[in-house]
């Protein structure tokens, strides 16, 4: 397999925009090169790309050809992630490429994730130039988020090296759907990962996401058990897809096996999009039952996303069930998360104090614009 680094190491030289040395294939006996950096394990001839599009074969080696470009930086809540046991009120300096190694056709970033077109790289920035740039700006974290960072794994790698050496923490907004070779390279350099478990039969992620649920359950054992990433997980609720009662409550039946009570669940709510514009909007009771459905099954830790919901987005002690944080979305309205019981998450003095939170800002930053 070959994991070994470009030529005058990952970060040396970069020139933004440029084609980049990929890592975690093989060849096989046929001649073709096969990736092996998700499950996917693409079979490529000389200048095919991989099902994700931006990992091409060229010659005998493989290709990261977002290397160094982005669709846009862009600082934003840490709520938004969503994180919620991960410093709350920090703001995280965010970025995506372009491309996606799954195929939902309820994408809500698909004009991102499913882009072939490298116009849709506005920006670029070598990975020292990111964290600088996040220190600037006062964040307290770098997210590797708004298409999947699996895909440009050496990008964020070296990305969260320079951050670290910074004090910046690292966030990946991930499907999970990585394979073993790469798991321990990535997840070693991020310190928090939200990870979208976007249902729970084979059936609906063969259908629908055009991979298969498994791997994504054998990442998440492994994230909980076997790393110290902060994981937190999302489910986007699609009206007559992943919303029924016996789903949800296997579901939440799982995480509590397998995971821990501790581990956060968010339920946010599905607005039609991409291929599936003709589904109806998730309805707020969907999301509410959902809660109590995970809730009975003995999470402690269960959220409402994508709506305005105090109740939902309120973080309780798992043993008094005193209030200790009381959120309306992005919004802190009141932070205590101190009590006789320890929170489980990561928290701090940043950001945290209502009036000092980041809050539903968004901010768009350019670092170096195409023709600027």
């Amino acid at each position: 397999m070959n994991t070994a680094p470009g030529p005058g190491g990952r970060t040396a030289g970069l020139d933004p925009g440029s084609h980049f040395p990929a890592r975690y294939w093989h060849r096989i006996d046929d001649g073709r090169l096969q990736c092996d950096l998700c499950p996917r394990l693409c079979k490529l001839h000389d200048g095919q790309r991989g099902a994700c599009f931006v990992r091409l074969r060229a010659g005998d080696g493989m290709l990261l050809t977002t290397y160094g470009r982005s669709s846009g930086f862009c600082i934003d809540p840490i709520e938004k992630k969503p994180l919620n046991h991960f410093y709350p009120g920090s703001k995280v300096f965010s970025f995506g490429t372009a491309g996606c190694n799954l195929a939902c056709k309820f994408c809500q970033n698909w004009d991102i994730s499913k882009s072939r077109d490298m116009d849709t790289l506005m920006d670029q920035a070598a990975p020292a130039e990111i964290a600088d740039t996040a220190l600037r700006w006062g964040c307290h974290s770098v997210a590797f988020t708004y298409n999947d960072p699996v895909i440009f794994a050496e990008y964020a790698i070296d990305t969260a090296d320079a951050c670290h050496a910074h004090g910046l923490k690292t966030v990946a907004v991930t499907a999970g759907y990585i394979g073993e070779s790469a798991r321990h390279d990535f997840f070693s350099r991020m310190d928090a990962a939200n990870v979208d478990l976007k249902g729970f039969t084979d059936d609906f992620y063969v259908k629908l996401c055009g991979a298969h649920l498994q791997p994504v359950l054998d990442t998440l054992v492994w994230l909980r058990h076997e790393t110290d990433v902060w994981v937190e997980l999302t489910t986007l609720l699609i009206p007559g897809q992943n919303d029924s009662d016996a789903e949800i409550a296997a579901l939440s039946k799982w995480v509590h096996n397998a995971l821990g009570a501790d581990v956060p669940l968010h339920f946010s709510a599905f607005h039609p999009d991409f291929k599936m514009d003709d589904v109806p909007p998730t309805p707020p009771a969907t999301l509410a039952r959902a809660r109590r459905i995970a809730r009975d099954a003995g999470l402690h830790h269960v959220y409402t996303g994508n709506v305005h919901d105090t109740e939902g987005d309120t973080t309780l002690c798992a043993n008094c069930g005193q209030t200790l944080i009381v959120r309306d979305w992005y919004e802190i309205r009141d932070y205590r998360p101190h009590c006789a019981s320890a929170l489980a998450g990561r928290f701090g003095a940043v950001g945290a104090a209502v009036g000092e939170a980041f809050g539903a800002r968004r901010i768009p930053v350019a670092i170096h614009r195409h023709g600027a």
